[in-house]
């Protein structure tokens, strides 16, 4: 990828494909790119947010407080925690990663509630999720649809 300007127009190189944008147009896309990338989704109980610097924190959904986030360096690296964890996992399997306190059961929380990762919620008591793969329709299993 390159960028280009002769000061009146900004030119956009994307491999084989090319974009002219007045500096207005230019403007508008920087600023909506950098919404994309820093933008904050809320989920039910749990919020994900891409920062700048690339990293991913995960937060009680409408939280201010510190002790309500837990910050991965990358989101890349919230999904190699998910991938390392069993098929069914409690707030005690994230703690052994060596996330603590309430963070390991929002985490849980934002695992299940984010669309990235293939799980659900299966019990509220004790917060259990189980991943899609670890579901076996054929012996009865199903996910409590309404586990908070």
């Amino acid at each position: 990828m390159s960028v280009s300007s002769d000061g009146e127009r900004v030119v956009v190189d994307i491999g084989e494909q090319s974009c002219v944008l007045s500096r207005a147009e230019a403007a508008a896309l920087q600023d909506a790119l950098g919404t994309a990338i820093t933008t904050k989704r809320e989920f039910l109980r749990t919020a994900g947010e891409h920062r700048p610097d690339g990293s991913y924190v995960v937060s009680r959904r409408s939280s201010e407080s510190s002790g309500n986030t837990k910050v991965f360096a990358t989101f890349g690296a919230l999904h190699r925690l998910f991938d390392r964890l069993p098929e069914e996992f409690t707030a005690d399997d994230v703690g052994r990663t060596g996330i603590t306190g309430s963070r390991r059961h929002m985490v849980v929380r934002h695992l299940g509630e984010h669309p990235e990762f293939d799980c659900d919620i299966a019990s509220r008591n004790p917060l259990t999720a189980v991943k899609a793969e670890g579901l076996d329709p054929s012996k009865g299993d199903t996910v409590d649809a309404d586990a908070d």
